[in-house]
């Protein structure tokens, strides 16, 4: 299917020259998508039985949208209809609404949905999961906390990101700020932290003047785990200075290196995709495993929007001569 116009030249001339194609040229615009896609930040796709696309994103107790072309997004409900007050305890008391970061997949013939509930520059955060068997408005479980962080620790539980490796092992990796990006291994009979391998393990942290990384997410690609991050500020409109980074490792714990062998735990990170054009603060993403490609989606700001709000990004991720993605 076609997800936009996407600039081949540039991809191609990148590659023949031997360099990535997000150093050797532009970065590309987002892609064409219609239809309910402004206010969408931190979002997440999944593939659904039937072939269409779910779309979970943060807001007003987690916004779920649908689309049969991966182009035009519906919107259709949200995850908790009937409000989720047992989130209460971490959620701005005047926005309780406002739920963070969804992450989807499907797992022993369930959805599964890790969440954070918190407020902005705060450490009272807590990671939630829910299950569905269909993913639709109203059809969730509650499941409860997963972990949750306070003023007493130096990391804060949001942005979780689940990911199951080829032996079966369920890792969630999370983190925004403060002592950076960490993973828990947790247990896949009840999708909670394990009770065996209860291990706090370290994936990335700035260094220098700044310690604003967050929203992990991982993939798996030949012999690598890939860990994206964002850097920078979120959620400032056109002056939103987010970007994408990217490490990898041959381990799922680590350690991650970037492009130049820096770990990311001392501040490494290869840039994949940054601000450009009327594209500010392009951050906060998820990757699908589709038929045709792996696919990129992310929140950005852009230039002529009225309000300034955030709006859906759909890019494609390949892999250069080196194994590096790039973003096209």
């Amino acid at each position: 299917m076609s997800l936009r116009r996407l600039p081949v030249i540039a991809v191609v001339a990148a590659a023949l020259l031997g360099a990535p194609a997000a150093q050797a040229a532009t970065y590309p615009d987002p892609g064409y998508v219609t239809g309910d896609v402004e206010a969408v930040h931190d979002p997440a796709v999944i593939r659904a039985a039937d072939g269409s696309y779910l779309l979970y994103s943060t807001d007003r107790y987690l916004q779920i949208r649908r689309s049969t072309d991966r182009i035009h997004f519906t919107r259709i409900g949200s995850v908790w209809p009937n409000g989720a007050p047992w989130t209460a305890p971490f959620t701005d008391p005047g926005k309780p609404e406002y739920l963070w970061a969804p992450d989807i997949s499907f797992h022993n013939g369930r959805y599964y949905l890790y969440y954070a509930a918190s407020s902005f520059g705060s450490r009272n955060s807590a990671i939630f999961l829910a299950t569905s068997t269909t993913g639709l408005p109203g059809s969730w479980t509650n499941h409860g906390i997963v972990i949750q962080t306070s003023t007493g620790n130096d990391y804060n539980a949001i942005d979780p990101n689940l990911f199951v490796d080829s032996s079966g092992r369920w890792w969630l990796s999370f983190g925004s700020w403060w002592t950076g990006i960490k993973m828990i291994r947790l247990d896949p009979a009840t999708g909670k932290r394990s009770t065996s391998d209860t291990a706090l393990r370290s994936l990335a942290q700035r260094t220098g003047s700044t310690t604003a990384e967050e929203a992990p997410f991982i993939i798996q690609h030949g012999g690598y785990y890939y860990l994206f991050v964002s850097w920078d500020l979120c959620c400032q409109g056109t002056k939103s200075t987010y970007r994408v980074m990217a490490g990898r490792s041959t381990s799922i714990t680590g350690p991650y290196t970037d492009r130049n062998g820096v770990r990311m735990t001392a501040g490494g990170g290869t840039e994949i995709l940054a601000s450009h054009g009327a594209v500010h603060g392009p951050g906060h993403v998820a990757v699908v495993h589709d038929s045709d490609a792996d696919v990129l989606v992310y929140h950005y700001y852009y230039s002529d929007a009225t309000p300034l709000t955030g709006k859906l990004g759909i890019n494609l991720i390949g892999y250069d001569s080196a194994g590096w993605p790039y973003v096209y």
